[in-house]
């Protein structure tokens, strides 16, 4: 089987699709497409994904885009290990981190204070401080959650990895590089002995992007 993943190494939910790849053991082609320089605007890209977002995906002619409808699709047609539980409750549990993720953490992590702090930093723009501070509460609220919807369970819907794992993963690794990411952190003991744990794993280390 050929799989092809369309985006650059260095986007999260890029990212999150590699480790799946990972985990299962499964061989693939990372075909880089630069977000920053626009390359997902470009109609090569927008063939793949209308939407211009990333990841786009091909096995042996089958196109997908969407990461969860990408990691879902992987899990159900790959071997073991599975990363959907199969108790609907942990399911549900999963789904429900997933949700926090997408529609909460990224925006505020990522799309707010980590591009602020680090990328329009480095490139010499002004910090939208104010940003920042408004999604400062969001970002911890959704650790919080996070955190307590795990319980005492060394991952975060019990005693395997599982999608929700791989889906947190990326984005606190970027989120952990700036001042508010560490703080958040260091007050969420559990979750920062999770991010050990999950940083510990082969499909996370394989996938480090490169940062220039």
């Amino acid at each position: 089987m050929t799989f092809t993943i369309y985006g650059p190494g260095y986007s999260t939910y890029v990212r999150t699709v590699r480790m799946v790849l990972e985990e299962k053991g499964a061989p693939y082609e990372l075909v880089e497409v630069d977000l920053l320089a626009g390359e997902h605007r470009q109609p090569a890209h927008l063939a793949r994904n209308p939407f211009g977002t990333v990841p786009a995906f091909d096995h042996d002619g089958f196109a997908l885009y969407e990461s969860r409808a990408i990691a879902t699709y992987l899990d159900r047609i790959l071997g073991e290990p599975r990363l959907t539980p199969g108790e609907p409750k942990a399911e549900a549990r999963m789904l429900q981190i997933q949700g926090i993720v997408d529609s909460y953490a990224y925006d505020a992590m990522i799309r707010t204070i980590f591009v602020q702090r680090a990328i329009v930093a480095a490139r010499g723009g002004t910090v939208d401080e104010a940003a920042i501070a408004a999604a400062r509460p969001k970002a911890e609220l959704s650790l919080a959650e996070i955190e307590r919807l795990m319980g005492t369970g060394p991952w975060l819907v019990g005693a395997a990895v599982s999608l929700a794992d791989l889906w947190l993963a990326p984005v606190l690794a970027y989120f952990r590089m700036v001042p508010e990411g560490q703080a958040a952190m260091a007050a969420r003991p559990g979750l920062a002995g999770w991010f050990e744990r999950i940083a510990a794993r082969p499909s996370f280390q394989r996938t480090v992007p490169r940062l220039g």
